[in-house]
């Protein structure tokens, strides 16, 4: 390209003599004459919605770029992704968007030096049918402050809680910030066509799981796993997240499937951008954070403080429990007593610790022969919480078994013996897998004494409902 600044070079080149930097004589020579063209105004996210005729003028009347009083310009515009049904000529969009979609604009502008300048800036093509939440006037109680775990979580022969708690130091539950998560986690929003939230693969009343073996993505495809339970989270001591454990925290994990390509599909770019242009979003963020500003950090503190504050403790076990701790199970049948006491000694709440019933970290537990999946390979996986696992539909890391009864039969039976299999599941001398070997009796009061977890409160309470009531 050649600069205004090349006069000199341009006039020698034409035979023209040059002195003391500016011609002697002849017309001005109209390539050389130009300032270059440079961005005056930015240009900000635009908000849009599929299915309604849209149109912008890129360079916003002329204010988007500047090129001095004698420059004029032309402009070409692309969008990445394309959107189907948007086109554009000059500095000129235009079109009805046939599905929610974010695109990345371009615009360059040109004089006739061929000097240009660049502006990026995003369209956001909203899903019209989505809608805005409805929140209580004052937020719902999440914080430690006015939530306290039972006292039968912090004192308890099973253990405490307390030294499972997973809370990073800089992310405690605000009840604020546990409300702006709430309704990022039910926001479809959050994925990149507006189809998907993490309540779609989390459901409230499967205890927040998902009632199908594998979740459905953006585009219709499968997850390769099972969604994992998300009641009692914060007590899992080691605090890494997913069923290999590769993430490192909770805050780390939240902001995983929004970026994963099959699940929600989108940056972290886009939905930044994305919430920007959502009016109701910036007073969340203000009364969780302090500012109005938007960022994939913040979002995945206040996803995180949601998460963790999912406590189940109020199921028919924890109403054995006295003010003091004690339990009294004369409120259980005797197959559930039966079932609670088989819990106990046969070796389950070994890996399954706590009142809370988290497990106190992966565990290789002979679904295979030879397994290499799962932590390193080593066909070990993370457990979640036993809370209201008889409302679930499917069990383990990639849904294998349908029912309790499966599960409870193969650990009574069908533990595979494999190099990784877990210490507290071979003999003591280790050289075979340990099995419950129970009665079709015995079977059937361990998955009774499970049905005593069912936290029905837990499974409607309205703080972690949808607060998008008509569509989400």
């Amino acid at each position: 390209m050649r600069s205004w600044r090349s006069v000199g070079v341009s006039a020698l080149l034409a035979g023209i003599a040059v002195t003391g930097g500016c011609r002697s004589d002849g017309p001005a020579d109209p390539l050389t004459a130009l300032a270059p063209p440079h961005a005056e105004t930015v240009i900000e996210t635009q908000a849009a919605f599929a299915g309604r005729p849209f149109i912008f003028e890129a360079t916003l009347a002329g204010r988007a770029f500047s090129a001095g009083p004698e420059g004029k310009l032309t402009y070409r515009v692309t969008l990445d992704p394309g959107v189907t049904g948007i086109t554009t000529s000059g500095s000129i969009i235009r079109g009805t968007a046939t599905e929610a979609v974010t695109t990345r604009v371009t615009i360059v502008a040109s004089n006739a030096n061929g000097d240009t300048a660049t502006q990026q800036f995003r369209i956001v093509f909203f899903d019209s049918s989505l809608t805005t939440p409805s929140l209580p006037q004052q937020a719902s109680a999440y914080a430690d402050a006015r939530v306290l775990p039972p006292r039968h979580f912090v004192i308890a022969a099973a253990g405490s809680v307390l030294a499972a708690d997973n809370t990073p130091p800089d992310n405690p539950i605000s009840d604020a910030g546990a409300a702006l998560g709430r309704v990022l986690f039910y926001d479809k929003r959050l994925s990149s066509n507006d189809r998907v939230a993490c309540s779609s693969c989390h459901q409230q009343a499967a205890g927040f799981s998902d009632t199908l073996r594998f979740s459905v993505g953006i585009h219709g495809g499968h997850t390769a796993v099972h969604s994992m339970a998300l009641a009692n989270a914060r007590y899992y001591r080691r605090g890494r997240f997913f069923w290999d454990e590769r993430a490192a925290s909770l805050e780390d994990q939240v902001l995983r499937p929004i970026q994963d390509t099959l699940e929600m599909g989108t940056t972290l770019e886009n939905l930044e951008a994305k919430l920007r242009v959502t009016p109701f979003y910036a007073p969340l963020f203000d009364a969780a954070f302090g500012s109005t500003a938007i960022t994939s950090d913040r979002i995945a503190r206040a996803l995180s403080q949601f998460v963790r504050s999912m406590l189940s403790a109020d199921a028919r076990f924890d109403r054995t429990f006295d003010a003091f701790g004690q339990p009294d199970l004369r409120s259980f049948t005797a197959a559930e007593a039966e079932g609670l006491q088989l819990f106990n000694v046969s070796g389950c709440a070994s890996c399954h610790r706590t009142n809370a019933q988290v497990s106190d970290g992966p565990s290789n537990t002979g679904l295979d022969v030879n397994a290499s999946s799962g932590v390193a390979g080593t066909g070990a996986f993370k457990a979640p919480s036993l809370r209201n696992v008889a409302v679930r539909r499917f069990f383990m890391h990639d849904g294998r078994f349908s029912s309790l009864e499966a599960v409870v039969a193969f650990y009574d039976s069908v533990i595979q013996m494999n190099p990784n299999l877990e210490r507290r599941l071979r003999s003591p001398d280790g050289s075979v897998a340990l099995r419950l070997n129970l009665s079709a009796s015995q079977r059937t009061a361990l998955v009774a004494y499970l049905g005593t977890l069912t936290d029905s409160s837990f499974l409607a309470a309205e703080k972690y409902s949808s607060p998008f009531r008509s569509i989400q």
